[in-house]
């Protein structure tokens, strides 16, 4: 069985490695969500991964409703973040954009006060940071708001939403991008029975809650190329208030189509009994779905050297991506390949706003 350390192909990415680096939401970008300095020397010190996947990166201004995350609709965006991927190849990494729609969980704050759109009229569970709530405090949050059901008109301006989106990530110099397809975001809001209550094309049968996905990676593959385009699911449990009565009726198909398809790579995250970050009783799909997808399948959550290991002598992946590990140890790679201990992260320091709990922690020689 091949180690984390052996190269492998990530479609058309030629990976060193098998440890990615998970997408991470960091809040380091400007208001107007423009990509700034100080994340090219983020990511590029992580340039050792065998692939970067992005923080979440919004398609539009409808569907990015977190303070001072990235996009990628307009020119300025698009231009912000060429810096930031020439300083991760010219480091030797690879990179790709993960693209976020947020669906429901865009809370009204950002778009001047209008709902949100989502799969169904339902409303997420929980608070948000919003630009409003930072006047008052680091701290504050604001409840989201009652969503409203996409029409027709809406998810065809979504669908090219995406397109514009995977074709300013190449002109960036991405190699390639990520449908968030998970964690309660917009695709996952149509995917899971839980929050689709549609009695239309797109809800109902597994099937045609699976329609948006399958249009949305048709139009990334017609934007960029299959061999350029992965997908992330999150199937088991609840993730902000999204889950499935039955996941596998509608995560295996979906995954042996996006087999078909000949995508880059599938990533999972997936919990269990007991997560560090989140935990569910539901059981993980993450064996059916390695018995439908042929191509390069990565897992992730709670993972480091040992069991990240275990689950590729076992077959059940062909890659581990590694979240909260790599936001304190840039030198992650060097450090499972060597048994080096791991420094431990901030978590006040995920969602500030300079360089500390960003760029300032040490690789193996500094600690030293």
């Amino acid at each position: 069985m091949p180690s984390l350390f052996d190269p492998i192909d990530l479609g058309a990415v030629r990976a060193p490695n098998r440890v990615l680096m998970a997408p991470l939401t960091r809040g380091r970008a400007t208001r107007e969500h423009v990509p700034t300095a100080i994340m090219g020397d983020y990511y590029a010190q992580r340039a050792g991964a065998g692939l970067i996947i992005t923080e979440a990166t919004g398609i539009s201004r409808e569907g990015l409703g977190w303070a001072y995350a990235p996009g990628l609709w307009t020119d300025a965006q698009t231009e912000g973040w060429k810096p930031v991927v020439e300083q991760v190849h010219r480091a030797g990494g690879r990179i790709f954009a993960q693209l976020w729609h947020m669906g429901r969980l865009v809370h009204p704050d950002f778009l001047d006060g209008a709902a949100p759109l989502s799969s169904s009229a339902t409303q997420a569970p929980g608070a948000v940071r919003t630009y409003l709530s930072l006047e008052e405090s680091e701290k504050a949050k604001r409840g989201y708001g009652m969503a409203r059901a996409a029409t027709l008109d809406d998810i065809a301006r979504v669908l090219d939403d995406y397109a514009r989106a995977a074709r300013n990530a190449r002109a960036a110099g991405f190699d390639g991008v990520q449908l968030h397809a998970a964690n309660g975001y917009l695709i996952d809001q149509f995917l899971r029975d839980g929050a689709n209550l549609r009695d239309d094309d797109y809800g109902g049968s597994p099937e045609n809650r699976a329609r948006l996905l399958r249009e949305a990676v048709a139009r990334l593959i017609d934007a960029v190329g299959a061999d350029r385009v992965a997908v992330r699911f999150s199937p088991n449990g609840d993730t902000q208030g999204v889950i499935d009565s039955d996941p596998e009726s509608v995560f295996v198909p979906a995954a042996k189509w996006l087999d078909d398809q000949g995508i880059a790579f599938l990533e999972l995250r997936e919990v269990g009994q007991e997560g560090t970050f989140g935990s569910t009783d539901q059981p993980k799909v993450g064996p059916a779905i390695r018995r439908v997808f042929t191509r390069p399948l990565i897992l992730n959550q709670d993972y480091r050297g040992d069991n990240a290991q275990a689950a590729l002598d076992a077959g059940l992946a062909d890659g581990i991506a590694f979240g909260r590990p790599f936001i304190s140890n840039p030198d992650l790679v060097d450090r499972l390949r060597t048994g080096a201990a791991l420094t431990p992260d901030v978590m006040a320091h995920w969602y500030s706003r300079g360089t500390e709990g960003y760029t300032d922690y040490p690789v193996l020689a500094e600690a030293a």
